[in-house]
Order: C-alpha cells, then sequence, then structure tokens
C-alpha cells in the first residue's frame, strides 16, 4: 500500500513538473521584458515573470488534491484562507513586474494586506520555544510576530532572486527537505504541498539554469517567499506533524543572513535601504569573478548542509533546537567577513 501511495505521489509529481514547464514555456512567449537596473545582475532586457508557470502549476495542484485527498485537506476555513492569501501575493508580485506600483511603500503595503489575510483565516503563531524555558503562549503578540514572519521571508526570498537558478533551485533543494521532514512527523498538508512546489519550481528552473532565457519576477519569488512562510506556521500550529517552526528559518538561513547582514550594514553606512543596489554578499561574489552557476551551486551546498541539519534538529529537544543555528551562523560570519575584505581589496562598492 505504501509503495503504491508513493508511486502515485512521484507520478503526481512529474506531472505537475510538466505543467509548469509548459506553463512557463507560454510565459517565455509573452515576451513581458525585465528592463536592467541598478540591482541587476543582467545587462541586456530578458523574459521575466516566469513565476506565473510556478503559480498556475502549484494552482492546479492544490485544486487537484482538494478534490481527491481527504488526508491532505485541513479545515475549510484554513485552506481556503490559504489560497486567498497565495492568490493575493501572486497579484501583488504580478503588478509589481509591470511596474505599477511607485514605490516599496504600496508594494510593502500589499504584502502586509495579504499576511493580515493568513491571519484572519487563523493561521496565525500561537507558541514559540525558549531556550532553558520551553514553550510558552504568545497570546495576542502571535499576530504581529506572524505578520513580520511572513512580510520578511517574501521579501527576503525576492531579495536573493538575483542570480541565474538560485532562488528556483534554493527553492527546489528547501521543498525537498521540508516535504521529507513533515512527512517523517506524521504531516498531510504540508508534506503534499512541498513536493507541488518542488516539481512547479523544477519546472522553471529549466529555463532559468545554468541559462537564465526567462526570470522569474516577483511574481514568481513573492509567492514562493510567502508560500513557504506561511507552510511554515501552518506546519507548527495547524497540520498534524506540529513540525518545528524553525525548520523554514534554518532552511533558508543562508538567504535570511545575506539579507540581514546587507540590511544592517547599508543602514549603518547611511544608505537609502529602499534604493536599488548590487551589494548582497551573492552580488558581490558575483562581481568578484564568479559566475552565476558557480554562486548559485554554492548557496544550493549551503541549503543541502541546513536541510541535513533541519532534519538532525528534529531528534533534538524542543528548546535546545535553537543551539543549531550556531555553527552555520559561524560560518556565514566568516563567509560574510571574506566577501567582503575581497570586494574592498578589488574596489567594489561595499
Amino acid at each position: 500500500m505504501a509503495t503504491i501511495v508513493f508511486v502515485t505521489h512521484l507520478l503526481f509529481a512529474i506531472a505537475l513538473f510538466c505543467v509548469s514547464v509548459c506553463a512557463t514555456y507560454l510565459v517565455l512567449r509573452l515576451g513581458i521584458m525585465d528592463r536592467p537596473n541598478d540591482r541587476s545582475s543582467h545587462s541586456l532586457p530578458t523574459p521575466s515573470t516566469g513565476g506565473i508557470g510556478i503559480f498556475i502549476s502549484f494552482s492546479v495542484g492544490f485544486i487537484v488534491i482538494c478534490v481527491v485527498s481527504e488526508e491532505a485537506r485541513l479545515s475549510t476555513f484554513h485552506i481556503l484562507g490559504f489560497a486567498v492569501a497565495a492568490c493575493a501575493i501572486a497579484f501583488v508580485g504580478f503588478l509589481d513586474d509591470l511596474g505599477l506600483f511607485g514605490s516599496f511603500k504600496i508594494k510593502l503595503a500589499g504584502q502586509i494586506g495579504a499576511a493580515v489575510l493568513l491571519l484572519f483565516f487563523g493561521i496565525v503563531l500561537r507558541k514559540m520555544s525558549i531556550p532553558f524555558v520551553g514553550q510558552i503562549e504568545l497570546g495576542w503578540v502571535g499576530y504581529p510576530l506572524t505578520i513580520i514572519w511572513i512580510v520578511a521571508l517574501t521579501n527576503i526570498f525576492n531579495f536573493m532572486d538575483g542570480l541565474n537558478g538560485m532562488a528556483g533551485g534554493t527553492a527546489v533543494a528547501v521543498a525537498a527537505f521540508l516535504c521529507a521532514i513533515t512527512f517523517i512527523e506524521g504531516s498531510y498538508f504540508v508534506y503534499i504541498f512541498c513536493y507541488v512546489m518542488a516539481a512547479s519550481a523544477a519546472g522553471f528552473l529549466v529555463f532559468n539554469f545554468p541559462r537564465a532565457r526567462l526570470f522569474m519576477g516577483d511574481v514568481g519569488s513573492q509567492f514562493i517567499g510567502f508560500t513557504f512562510a506561511a507552510l511554515a506556521v501552518i506546519a507548527a500550529e495547524i497540520d498534524a506533524s506540529r513540525t518545528s517552526f524553525l525548520i523554514v528559518p534554518l532552511l533558508f538561513f543562508n538567504f535570511i543572513f545575506d539579507t540581514v547582514f546587507t540590511f544592517c550594514r547599508r543602514v549603518v553606512c547611511g544608505e537609502k535601504v529602499t534604493q536599488a543596489h548590487r551589494t548582497h554578499l551573492y552580488q558581490l561574489l558575483n562581481q568578484l569573478g564568479w559566475s552565476h552557476p558557480k554562486v548559485s551551486m554554492l548557496h544550493y551546498t549551503m541549503t543541502a548542509t541546513q536541510g541535513v541539519a533541519a532534519l538532525l534538529m528534529i531528534e533534538i529537544e524542543i528548546d535546545q533546537r535553537i543551539f543549531v543555528f550556531v555553527p552555520f551562523l559561524l560560518f556565514q560570519i566568516i563567509y560574510a567577513t571574506t566577501v567582503i575584505i575581497l570586494a574592498r581589496g578589488r574596489g567594489l562598492r561595499v
């Protein structure tokens, strides 16, 4: 029986991969172009909004699962909230790709609105583990914390989508590890939608790595970041697995560190943090001579290592799991210091 279920899920994932490839190809033919700016790592206009293919494939998977699977279902209320919020953030990203937002503040307002939709449908953090204390109830504090988490990861994934294959490949890797972890812990909803995301992102990756014929755009990067942030809350609070909320931050730790480090450095330097730039650590590494595929492969390796640690984390006492981040924090500090020193030595703007 288990073998039949596994084969069924595998065939469904392959079908969604094919849907993603076909949908992404159609988007490529639309010819919606990304014009280079101060943040861009490309010099020529390139077709964008490939994330529409990811969204279509994920939506097909979502609809099919909700129709045919009873085990994967949350309550109708929660499923509706997840679907509405995910569609909202994809729409926000698409409008941003079309250049209809005059400032970052408008896009941020749209992201907050989508996060509030999740809260309205009961998808909210309600407890947190504190080292040497244990789990504590968050009460009303859980609501602003959930919004901050959702909006933060949405933007972090968006900011880290700057080189061929890096965001798409990382999404596949994170989805694969989160799929394995939630399956081990007895998940239904999150486990299935992780392989749906993996298949959808992999279909897009065909056109984006190692050579980028198409970018995912904000419609893809914001949708993926938002979806993973929402799945982290669902896995911890609603799904059968009750998987530790720390799993997703650990899986994305390389992305989170790069973004937080770059943001803090720009604040200290008195820069306008909402202005486009090319001073993320991964962008500096690219400017130092590392090719797009090489930088992406480095981040794949980081993600895979964090994924192995996440698999080990679920066997650790709940209030001790935060310490799993320590070696990765030390590594990222060494990595950041090395990149900054090399960049300054080359006269790059840091």
